[in-house]
């Protein structure tokens, strides 16, 4: 293999007061970056950090490097929160393809900074695990940073950087980031199960993030020549492409891998999975080319209208729209697909219902009623495509808990008489 020369500074050795950075996140993200930056917390100052982060995802919180650094995210986090009240950090409200359109219209950062596989024996570098945004600014970028980390796998992208493209590269190995998989639950199986039989074998599918979400890919075990277009993969994967439900023969197209360093090295030696930029594996033109496109995600509530709110809980956000409003749009403009939205009739141990008669003033509109495709809880599924209003209440009740039936019965007749 040839021998590419290495710089032997830092990825930060370039930031400077006023400067505007581009960290990648989620798997993406640099433990090594996160290192130099608490080691040197001055070289944070009067910086602006741009990620996408997610909560329970990322580690790096670049406001608690200095008091004087800020932010610029996507997704609510705790330390976001803070430092949305000190003043230090803006949350953009906007989904994946906004996102995009931000970083593609924002001036060319100063500096943008990701983690990368170190090259092979052209002198290529893949960017691992994460291959979302860090595309749509690299380019453009005034100085580009990357820390080549032989520790993470090497999976086929449509983004690539070659070695002599760096305006700073340092080597250094370190765990990629792992993200943790809540544990399987009887009501996450439940569902599991009445997804199963909306699902058709030859399906493309598009999985969200969640517990439920593996076990509905545990209940399509028997399902098959299935193919996967979606924003991240997990385990689910594994369990998918083991129990044969998945086309051989087709790419496993996502933007990032999420899991633990076992799941990593099996995505890695999958051979059929491709990692793309938000371009593409959100894009509503490239989605309505698909068909039989199925989106399967998770969310906080749903109401009678079939409205989802995925962000907001008790007043307070919790993340940020994501993928799914594109996903949802995308699913009603392919041939024959479906918006498959799942969540536990109730939370808190029961206390609270998930099925609410309206999105409240403490509640988000993630996806609008004209959406409004299946919603699954562990009391079946209701169908409210074609349905008028009252019919879609009446379905969106018989799948509350039955604790909550009446008391929603008794609020949609109290929404009904003012409609």
């Amino acid at each position: 293999m040839k021998s590419w020369p290495l710089s032997a500074g830092r990825l930060t050795e370039h930031f400077r007061p006023g400067h505007r950075v581009f960290a990648a996140g989620l798997t993406g993200e640099s433990a090594l970056l996160r290192h130099e930056l608490r080691q040197f917390p001055e070289r944070a100052a009067e910086v602006e950090f741009t990620s996408v982060q997610l909560p329970g995802v990322d580690q790096t919180d670049y406001l608690g490097l200095h008091p004087k650094a800020r932010s610029a995210a996507f997704f609510m986090t705790p330390a976001l929160r803070e430092g949305l009240a000190q003043g230090r950090s803006a949350l953009h409200p906007l989904d994946y393809p906004g996102i995009a359109r931000h970083l593609l219209d924002a001036a060319p950062f100063d500096c943008a900074v990701a983690q990368f596989t170190p090259p092979d024996a052209q002198g290529w570098c893949c960017p691992g695990l994460s291959s979302d945004f860090t595309p749509l600014v690299w380019s453009r970028a005034h100085r580009r940073v990357g820390h080549l980390n032989p520790d993470l796998p090497r999976i086929e992208s449509s983004f690539k950087v070659h070695v002599s493209e760096y305006d700073v590269v340092v080597e250094a190995a370190g765990a990629p980031l792992t993200v943790s998989e809540a544990p399987p639950s009887e009501v996450s199986g439940q569902i599991g199960q009445h997804v199963a039989g909306l699902v058709r074998d030859g399906d493309t599918l598009q999985f969200g993030i969640g517990s439920v979400l593996s076990e509905v890919a545990r209940a399509l075990h028997a399902h098959r020549r299935m193919r996967i277009h979606t924003g991240m993969v997990s385990s689910w994967l594994r369990t998918l492409w083991e129990s044969g439900a998945l086309d051989r023969d087709a790419r496993v197209v996502a933007g990032v891998v999420f899991g633990d360093p076992a799941f990593y090295d099996y995505a890695s030696r999958l051979g059929r999975l491709f990692l793309d930029d938000v371009r593409n594996t959100h894009a509503a033109d490239v989605l309505v080319t698909i068909p039989r496109f199925i989106a399967i995600n998770s969310a906080v509530e749903v109401d009678l209208f079939g409205q989802v709110n995925s962000e907001r809980s008790d007043g307070s956000i919790q993340a940020g729209a994501g993928g799914l409003p594109a996903f949802a749009q995308g699913s009603q403009l392919s041939s024959d697909g479906r918006l498959l939205i799942c969540l536990p009739a109730t939370a808190r141990r029961g206390q609270v219902s998930r099925v609410v008669p309206a999105l409240d003033g403490r509640s988000m509109c993630t996806v609008p009623r004209y959406l409004a495709d299946a919603v699954i809880t562990e009391y079946g599924v209701a169908e409210l495509r074609g349905l008028s209003m009252a019919a879609r209440a009446e379905a969106m009740i018989a799948i509350a808990h039955p604790d909550q039936r009446n008391e929603l019965a008794a609020a949609w007749e109290e929404i009904a008489r003012k409609l």
